[in-house]
C-alpha cells in the first residue's frame, strides 16, 4: 500500500478517493514544490479533522518525554540559524531549531538536515502557524519535538492563539526550565566579553526586572544581549523559555536566558514597588535595598587588584529613621561620591550586607547595584 493510500485508508468513510487525490494534488501546488505527495495528504488528512495516524493533534501542555510521535499545531515565537555538525561516519548534518507555542505552552522545535534547510530557505518566519510531525525526547533544556526525514513540517491556515503560562518572580526556583514571567525592567548592565574555552570570544549582559511579588536578575548570553540596546528602564518585559539557577556570587536565583531564550517588550501592566529595609534590621549575609540621606562622606581610594588591574572604592553614611550604616562603593560607583552632600536623599539597591571594621554592619555597593541619588 502507498503512503498515499495508507492516510486514505483512514479518511475512506468521509471522502472518495478521487476527491482526496484531487485535494492532494491542489495541496502540492498550493505549496510551490516544497513538499511531496505524502507531505500533502497528511495535510490534507488534517484538514478533514485527522492526521496520518488517524488522531487529533496534541496540545502542547500534553507533549511529555514518553509521547513519542506527536503531531501539534503551533505559532513560531522565534527562528534560530542552523549549523553544520559532522558525524562520527564522517558525513556531515545540519540542525536548526525553533521555539513555537500554542494556548497550552511554548516548546523547542529540532529540525535535522533537509528540514532545517527549510529556515534558510526562508520557509519558516516568526509569526507564522504550522503544523509539526515528529518524535519526542529529552534534550538539555528538557523536552523537545524533533522533526527528521520521517516527520513533516508545514503552514496551516488555523488560527493558533498563544497565551504563555507566566508564573511569578517569587515562583521562580533553581533548576526551573521552560520559564515564562513578565516584570517591569529595573535595570540593564553594559554587555560583556570573555574568552571561551574554545577561543572564541563570548557576550554576556544583564538586566534587572521587577513584578509585584519581587525581582529578579535576568542573564542573557552572546548574540541575545544585541536585545539588550531595544529596552529602557520602566519597560514592560517578557520572557519566554527561559531557565534558572542559583548563582555563585550570593546563592540568589536568576534566570539564563540562552540560545532558545526570548527577551521582548511587552504592552503589559506590570506594578512593582522596591521593598526597603530598615538599617536596623540588616545582618549579614544578604543583599539589601535602603533608603535614606547621606550622613557621612568619605574620599576616594584608587588600589591595585591582584590581577594588577586598578580599582577604586569610596565610603559614604547613610541613615534612615532607625539607625546609620557605612555603605562601601565600588569602580565606577566610588565617583558618585562627588556628586553627594550631607543630608542628600539616596535610595542604595541591592547591595551586599557583611561584617566590616570592628566587626560592624556594612553594605557593599558592586556592579549588581543600583545607586539612586535624589530619587
Amino acid at each position: 500500500m502507498s503512503g498515499i493510500d495508507e492516510i486514505y485508508s483512514k479518511l475512506s468513510k468521509s471522502i472518495s478517493k478521487e476527491e482526496f487525490v484531487e485535494k492532494v494534488n491542489e495541496k502540492v501546488e498550493q505549496m510551490g514544490g516544497l513538499c511531496d505527495e505524502k507531505t500533502a495528504a497528511m495535510l490534507v488528512a488534517h484538514d478533514l479533522g485527522l492526521n496520518e495516524t488517524g488522531s487529533s493533534s496534541q496540545k502542547i501542555v500534553d507533549i511529555k518525554s514518553d509521547s513519542g510521535n506527536v503531531n501539534l499545531i503551533a505559532k513560531v515565537l522565534s527562528v534560530f540559524p542552523i549549523r553544520e555538525f559532522t558525524r562520527g561516519d564522517g558525513t556531515f548534518g545540519k540542525v536548526g531549531n525553533l521555539l513555537v507555542a500554542d494556548e497550552t505552552g511554548s516548546i523547542r522545535i529540532t529540525l535535522w538536515d533537509d528540514k532545517a534547510d527549510l529556515i534558510n530557505q526562508g520557509f519558516i518566519e516568526i509569526s507564522q502557524n504550522l503544523q509539526i510531525s515528529g518524535y519526542v525526547k529529552e534534550g538539555y533544556s528538557g523536552v523537545e519535538v524533533n522533526v527528521g526525514n520521517n516527520g513533516m513540517i508545514a503552514h496551516t491556515d488555523e488560527d493558533i492563539q498563544v497565551k504563555n503560562s507566566s508564573v511569578k518572580i517569587s515562583e521562580i526556583k533553581d533548576g526551573m526550565g521552560n520559564i515564562n514571567v513578565i516584570g517591569r525592567l529595573l535595570d540593564i548592565s553594559d554587555t560583556r566579553t570573555f574568552n571561551k574555552k574554545d577561543g572564541s570570544k563570548g557576550r554576556v549582559g544583564n538586566i534587572t526586572i521587577g513584578d509585584d511579588t519581587g525581582k529578579i536578575r535576568i542573564t542573557l548570553w552572546d548574540d541575545k544581549t544585541d536585545k539588550m540596546t531595544e529596552l529602557h528602564p520602566g519597560d514592560a518585559v517578557e520572557v519566554i523559555n527561559g531557565y534558572a539557577r542559583e548563582n555563585n556570587f550570593n546563592q540568589q536565583v536568576e534566570i539564563q536566558i540562552g540560545n532558545h531564550g526570548i527577551v521582548k517588550k511587552t504592552e503589559t501592566s506590570v506594578k512593582y514597588q522596591e521593598n526597603f529595609t530598615p538599617i536596623s534590621d540588616i545582618v549579614p549575609g544578604e543583599s539589601y535595598s535602603i533608603q535614606g540621606s547621606v550622613s557621612g562622606l568619605g574620599e576616594i581610594r584608587e588600589f591595585n587588584r591582584d590581577d594588577g588591574t586598578v580599582n577604586m572604592v569610596s565610603n559614604i553614611y547613610v541613615s534612615d529613621d532607625t539607625g546609620r550604616i557605612r555603605v562601601a562603593m565600588w569602580a565606577d560607583h566610588a565617583l558618585l561620591v562627588d556628586e553627594l552632600d550631607i543630608d542628600t536623599p539616596i535610595q542604595i539597591i541591592d547591595a551586599y550586607a557583611k561584617s566590616g571594621f570592628n566587626e560592624d554592619i556594612e553594605l557593599s555597593a558592586g556592579n549588581r547595584t543600583r545607586i539612586i541619588i535624589n530619587p
